[in-house]
């Protein structure tokens, strides 16, 4: 059994937890939590040990705490970091890099610049196996995550026919949980996004991808506007839903007018944190009009990205074949079952 520790307990890290702690093969020894705050009683109240900075020790005298972070370290195979964009890269200098332990690292960090984390950027359906033994990786944004779902297909059928694709990434201001975070009434332009450059890390320089990027204040998922040129005729509509008919990890939905719609069915059916976990392409604004496809589809933030902290956990410790880790990744999401009720409850009508 390997021994992970998951170092955060916010959206993404509460997430990570309660998912993996079902697999036999892991035993989740521990939550780091940084700050005093309601997610200490919340981790404890679900089960878990939760450990300290042994500088902060004091701060946290409320709390039934189980001891300090670097202590429990010392008995750890691999870290979750689940803490705020930059503080990832503060741990692995200040705390992982000394006892030689792996961990896994998510978007908010870079594999560019002396601020790296990794060297690789993961994306399960694009460079599973590139993980393998490695000591360091980090996570795909949930952006970057879901252009590398979508492209690849692309890219494996239409390879020598792609000559360029515009995106357009509709992001949503703030994830559901944070609702200390104000939402602005404003539209904001994001200048040189991250997203372009992180998707040419895994498919490599010469992609001929273009992505801007704007926020808009809703809490509701992520969309993306995808222009697909080809050069000759494109595909037609039904032929790009076809290429995604059986791809994990995507639903096509035909009658779901905006993205609350589908977070609202997903609460309504008792999906884990309302979360689908997946993309989900709006086939009826599916367009073929010469040598471009425009495709949009809505991504799922956070959710996205936690079935894919999985796969890469079971690259870096086991080295699972691939088939295989969808297997178990799947006994644990049930995202057959998910797509499944979400493809009946959008379907394109008679």
């Amino acid at each position: 059994m390997k021994k992970v520790f998951v170092n955060g307990y916010g959206t993404i890290g509460s997430r990570i937890a309660k998912f993996i702690k079902d697999d036999s093969d892991i035993d989740v020894i521990g939550i780091g939590k940084h700050s005093p705050d309601e997610k200490v009683q919340h981790a404890i109240n679900d089960g878990f040990s939760v450990y300290v900075p042994e500088d902060k020790n004091d701060n946290f005298k409320d709390y039934n705490i189980s001891g300090s972070i670097e202590s429990i370290l010392d008995n750890c195979d691999l870290v979750i970091d689940a803490s705020p964009g930059g503080k990832g890269f503060l741990n692995k200098k200040n705390i992982y890099e000394s006892r030689d332990i792996k961990a896994i690292f998510q978007g908010g960090e870079t594999i560019f610049n002396s601020n790296r984390v990794a060297d690789v950027l993961f994306n399960s359906r694009v460079n599973y196996a590139e993980a393998f033994d490695k000591k360091y990786v980090m996570q795909g944004s949930c952006n970057v995550t879901g252009m590398g779902r979508i492209l690849n297909p692309l890219r494996e059928k239409y390879a020598d026919k792609l000559t360029r694709i515009d995106v357009t990434l509709v992001r949503r201001w703030a994830d559901l949980e944070q609702t200390d975070k104000q939402i602005d009434d404003t539209i904001e332009m994001t200048e040189n996004p991250h997203h372009g450059t992180d998707v040419k890390a895994f498919f490599g320089k010469d992609i001929p991808i273009f992505v801007r990027a704007i926020k808009v204040p809703t809490r509701q998922m992520h969309l993306h506007i995808m222009d697909i040129r080809f050069n000759e005729n494109a595909p037609t509509s039904d032929e790009i839903h076809e290429l995604f008919k059986n791809e994990y990890g995507i639903a096509i939905l035909w009658r779901a007018k905006g993205t609350k719609d589908i977070r609202d069915f997903a609460e309504s059916t008792k999906f884990n944190f309302k979360d689908t976990n997946m993309l989900h392409i709006h086939a009826n604004m599916t367009t073929s009009i010469g040598d471009t496809i425009q495709l949009m589809y809505s991504d799922d933030q956070t959710g996205l990205v936690i079935p894919e902290n999985y796969m890469l956990l079971q690259a870096m410790l086991f080295q699972r074949d691939y088939k295989d880790a969808l297997k178990r990744t799947e006994k644990l999401f049930n995202m057959d079952e998910k797509k499944k009720l979400l493809e009946e409850h959008f379907s394109k009508k008679d």
